[in-house]
């Protein structure tokens, strides 16, 4: 236990040099759909990011037709000279001094010059050139209710898109709102229905000009499946039907290239979970439907895998071999250099990366949950529980973005014959280093030369002591091959013997944790230490 409370507060105070300032934000700004997210990945989730809601689409179209409110630009030339601009008026016309009004509502963009130049002729019989053009659309109120995180009336352009207004309402709500039943309503009446997976897929997006008072609904979803495994769209796809082809559904995922297979998972009526397994190949009409699970695997025979060789060596950086070689095998192909430390060899493994991710993601997800769900008895405790929780959320989203390496820890007892490579492996060869590092709660923190006879006082000394934040009480020597010790200075024990610091090694000095709750604490530590040991990532909390 005080070995990973240890390496915790390290973690809790080393990896970022900026400290992360609170943040006065309500954790209750943390809503459904965000929640939602962290469990299932929506094609399309990635729309609606306020990347519209503040954009003009000023996009000239020979359908247009003019509205009450446009302004349009005239220019005349020739006997008669003049740059004018003009609003179109209640009753749909517009004024030209010396011409008088023309009507123009309804008239396609395209044929405004034309109107204008008709009219003009009548006053001017020749000589006299027009060109008109739209300078400006009616601005509009658009009503976006049903599936949307903040249904409301917004203001707009007649001619922005529908992705526009659905930006200004934060989206569509990603666990229940549909991407492909959008209908857009007038006086009661559908006028317009919009699948937005034609612009997600093809970038296609139909002109359509909005008038005041038109209405958005975006409708629930009502059929849908998840695709997983190696794909490179992993994602909830929303389905038109019920059903759809294996073939059709591959097109939406994109499997890649190592594809053979795919495990369907079906919920009956039952309630009992069927699994079939099925060649990719052979089943392209095979029907998925509606709540389906899909994960799309390869499944083959491999009689070679491929070994990566980093680090300090002479040879190749890759071998392929025979499936069953061992890491002694390997070793023994390597060509080492004068500089290539033998005694401490790393191997590095995919598998094991993958589990690594999905223990901190559950952990994650455990952490989250009892944040945004634990009450306050009193308003004092409920405004210093926000300000923490905020902290608390800050961490986990920057822990999510931590990869673990997949190391996979090489006893010095261990029997290299018996560890068997797998596909991918990575064997690493550091190379020998005579530098010793001095990191974490020192006043310099730095490197310098290893010096036989320096103690482990003489190096902190020679950084400029402890800072005030340094727990003397959690100090961690780090070897070169990975090992850790840690060390108490405060104990009695080491107050007679301090730790011995070797060539190549790095001195971390925890920091004094600054939090107040206890579960949290524990939990915090339990995920950093877990980051610690699979990414070799430093992570502070707050």
């Amino acid at each position: 236990m005080r070995n990973i409370l240890i390496i915790a507060f390290l973690l809790l105070n080393s990896l970022f040099a900026v400290d992360i300032t609170m943040s006065t934000a309500p954790v209750t700004d943390t809503n459904d759909t965000s929640i939602f997210l962290k469990k299932y990945k929506v094609f399309g989730g990635n729309l609606f990011n306020g990347s519209f809601s503040n954009s003009r689409q000023y996009k000239y179209n020979p359908e247009y037709r003019i509205n009450i409110g446009d302004i349009i630009k005239i220019k005349f030339w020739g006997a008669y000279e003049a740059e004018i601009k003009v609003t179109v008026d209640t009753q749909g016309n517009i004024f030209i001094p010396k011409v008088g009004t023309i009507y123009v509502l309804g008239t396609k963009n395209e044929e405004i010059s034309k109107i204008i130049k008709k009219s003009v002729e009548n006053v001017y019989k020749k000589n006299v050139y027009v060109y008109a053009n739209l300078d400006n659309y009616q601005p509009v109120s658009v009503f976006v209710t049903g599936n949307v995180n903040k249904p409301g009336l917004y203001e707009g352009l007649s001619s922005d898109s529908i992705i526009q207004f659905l930006d200004k309402a934060k989206g569509i709500r990603y666990e229940d709102g549909s991407f492909r039943n959008i209908t857009i309503l007038r006086d009661n009446q559908k006028l317009k229905e919009i699948d937005l997976y034609e612009f997600l897929l093809n970038g296609k997006l139909g002109f359509f000009q909005f008038k005041n008072g038109d209405v958005i609904f975006v409708d629930s979803i009502k059929n849908y499946v998840t695709v997983d495994g190696e794909v490179r769209r992993p994602y909830r796809f929303e389905l038109k039907k019920s059903t759809i082809t294996l073939a059709e559904i591959s097109k939406l995922a994109i499997p890649n290239e190592i594809v053979t297979n795919v495990i369907v998972s079906r919920w009956t009526n039952d309630h009992k979970k069927i699994i079939k397994k099925l060649s990719l190949k052979d089943n392209p009409n095979y029907t998925i439907k509606s709540g389906d699970e899909i994960e799309f695997i390869p499944d083959y025979n491999s009689y070679t895998i491929e070994v990566n060789i980093e680090g300090e060596h002479q040879g190749s950086h890759k071998l392929v071999v025979a499936k069953g070689t061992t890491l002694q095998d390997v070793i023994d192909m390597i060509e080492f250099s004068p500089l290539s430390n033998k005694n401490a060899i790393q191997l590095f493994r995919k598998s094991v990366a993958k589990l690594q991710k999905q223990l901190i993601e559950s952990q994650l997800r455990d952490l989250e949950s009892m944040i945004l769900t634990t009450g306050s008895a009193t308003t004092e405790e409920a405004i210093i529980r926000k300000q923490e929780s905020q902290l608390v959320l800050n961490f986990i989203q920057r822990a999510k973005k931590v990869e673990p390496k997949g190391r996979v820890y090489l006893n010095g007892k261990s029997d290299f014959k018996n560890i068997v490579l797998e596909d991918q492996d990575i064997v690493y060869i550091p190379k020998k280093s005579n530098i010793v590092t001095i990191q974490g709660e020192v006043k310099l923190p730095g490197a310098q030369t290893y010096v036989k006879d320096l103690k482990f006082d003489d190096y902190i000394k020679s950084v400029g002591g402890f800072n005030f934040r340094a727990d003397k009480s959690n100090i961690l020597i780090i070897r070169q091959n990975g090992k850790v010790f840690n060390y108490d200075l405060t104990s009695s024990f080491f107050s007679s013997e301090l730790p011995e610091v070797k060539p190549g090694d790095s001195i971390l000095v925890l920091g004094k944790p600054d939090t107040k709750n206890l579960q949290v604490t524990k939990d915090i530590t339990q995920i950093i230490y877990q980051i610690a040991v699979g990414a070799a990532v430093v992570l502070r909390a707050f």
